[in-house]
């Protein structure tokens, strides 16, 4: 992420009820998906679906990352 998408996510995370809606969004979708991974049988699906909830739970460490790049 470079400096300026940095600085135009800093609201978005510097927002408490944004910031906590956001995290409520991303654990309900990773429950989601952890729930078809539970049953998918499909090779493809499953790394899919992992990718999936990598990607949801980098959001947890957005914020962080958003700071330290927007110096």
């Amino acid at each position: 992420m470079n400096q300026e998408t940095a600085r135009g996510l800093l609201r978005l995370v510097n927002d408490p009820d944004t910031w906590d809606a956001l995290q409520r969004y991303a654990n309900s979708r990773i429950e989601g998906l952890r729930g078809h991974l539970e049953t998918e049988k499909e090779t493809l699906k499953i790394i899919s679906i992992q990718g999936a909830i990598a990607e949801l739970r980098r959001l947890s460490t957005l914020r962080e990352e958003v700071r330290e790049r927007s110096k």
